[in-house]
Parts: C-alpha cells; structure tokens; sequence
C-alpha cells in the first residue's frame, strides 16, 4: 500500500480528506497533536524520513487570526517552522508535498482576484507566519506545490456557516460586514483539488509544481454570503435571520481583515485541470449535512 501523510487531521481540511474515497493501492495516515508534536521540528522531519511514506498533505494551521497576535512563537512554530520540517524531510526522503496556505501572505488590498505570482505583502503575524512557511517549503529542495485558499467553510469545526446559523437561531437580524470580498471554499472541494494534486505528484515526476490557488468560483462579501446561508436554511426548515450590512469599522477586530480575499485559479485549472464550482452548489452540500435536506 501507498501511503499518504496528512497532518491536521481535527481541522476542517484534514476531516474531509479522510473523508475521501482513495484510489486502490492508497492510505491515509493522519496525524494530530497527539500523534505528531508540530512544535519539534527535528521529530517532524524524522517522523517524514522513516513512515515510508509517497506523498505529504500540510493541512495543519495555527488560525486564530487575532490570538496570533499576541502568541507569535505558537504562530510561527505551526505555520512555518513546522511546515520547514515537514518539507525538509520530504526532501531527505525524495517525495512531494503540499503544503495549504492561505490568501493572508496578502495585504487584502487592491481590486480583482489576486494571481499566485503577485507580490505578496502580509499586514498580521498569521499571515507572516503563513509565509514564513511558504518560504520554507519552496526552499527545501522537495517537490512541492504550495496551495493557497481563503473563507474556508465545512460543516465541521468553527467556521463563518456554522456561526451565521447559531446567531439564526437567537436573533432576528445579524449585523455583517459587507465591505469585505471573497470567494467562500468548501472544506470538501478544497479536499479533493488537494488530493488530485497530491496523488498526481506521487505518479508524475514531470507534475507541475510552485504555488497555486483554490477557492470556489464567485465573488461575493460577508453579508450576502450569510445572506444565501439563511436562504438555503430556511429552505430546509431551519433558523434564518435577515442581515444588515455594516461596514468594517463598526466590527473591530485585533488584526484588520482583507478587504479583497479574491483569488485567481486559472493556472490550476491550466495545469491541473480542477475547476472550482459555484460557491452556491458546494454551500447546498454543507447545509445538507447542518440542517437536512427537503422532500
């Protein structure tokens, strides 16, 4: 059997992984904290070396945007230093990896979808950190390709659904930021594009590499996205809410949010041939599994 490392296994990312049907021949071995201490470097590398492994997934991530803030070291240990391991051991061991990243190494600024060769230009230690760990894995010297992502969304773990639908529950009427633009990603979708690459990486010594986006296709900003939340909930008889926009000033936070989490995929789909689907279609996934399906 061929076996495929995947750190962050409690993660949004990790749990849809595992949650994939693999091809014949093809195991996951997942690893949290518990299994694997993110914060050893040379215990990750060594861990890398010796697990025979075909193929790494870096799913695991230090996300607390705001705490990082205040806790850099643990940022910096789960986002770069321990990304740093993961690659050099890769490349002891002569096998590919990817590594998720996230549209944070940006300043958020500026319009239209940001392109994985833009400059980069973080404004928060959470996305210095993350592309510390950029940097790391495209210097090791593994195969590597880099895949960043933004709004990611499941219906596991905390994420931007599952508290519109608890604030739905309570309230009449939700106050949400409209000023800032992204695509919504699907935990699942963004699983599958990571597995096609990964497994393509493992097969094809030729497979393109270096860094790449993902995120479901359409823009929109918070406040319609919580918007078609509460259509597709009410849709399936759960709690809905009607939305006010508001502007970011009035939602402080410890580190500004991007105002632009817009990425472009086209050169996934050139070299990869994954086209993201509509973010609507892969919300209707999440909501069935969160409120249920109708008829």
């Amino acid at each position: 059997m061929r076996r495929l490392l995947v750190t962050g296994a409690t993660g949004q990312l990790g749990r849809e992984l595992q949650a994939l049907p693999l091809p014949r021949g093809w195991v996951i071995e997942a690893t949290d904290r518990s299994r694997l201490d993110l914060g050893d470097p040379a215990a990750i590398a060594a861990f890398v070396v010796a697990g025979d492994f075909a193929a790494v997934i870096n799913a695991a991530a230090y996300t607390a945007v705001d705490q990082a803030e205040g806790d850099m070291l643990a940022a910096w240990q789960i986002n770069a230093m321990a990304p740093a391991a993961l690659a050099s051991g890769c490349a002891e061991a002569g096998i590919p990896i990817v590594h998720v990243s996230t549209d944070y190494v940006f300043d958020g600024q500026g319009a239209g979808a940001r392109e994985p060769g833009d400059p980069v230009g973080p404004i928060s230690v959470y996305g210095a950190s993350k592309l510390g760990g950029e940097l790391a894995v495209a210097t090791s010297g593994a195969r590597h390709v880099i895949l960043r992502t933004a709004w990611v969304v499941s219906a596991h773990g905390r994420n931007f659904v599952k508290t519109m639908l608890r604030l739905a529950a309570d309230h009449d009427v939700v106050r949400v930021v409209a000023d800032q633009h992204g695509s919504p990603t699907s935990a699942a979708d963004l699983a599958a594009a990571t597995l096609r690459i990964a497994l393509r990486l493992a097969d094809d010594s030729a497979a393109p590499v270096g860094v790449y986006h993902f995120s479901n296709a359409g823009p929109t900003h918070w406040a319609d996205f919580a918007r078609a939340i509460f259509a597709q909930s009410v849709a399936r008889g759960g709690p809905g809410a009607a939305v006010e926009n508001v502007g970011s000033d009035e939602y402080p936070t410890v580190v500004k949010r991007p105002a632009n989490s817009l990425l472009g995929c086209a050169t996934l789909e050139r070299d990869y041939g994954i086209v993201p689907r509509p973010w609507p279609e892969a919300l209707a996934d999440i909501m069935d599994q969160l409120v249920g399906v109708t008829g």
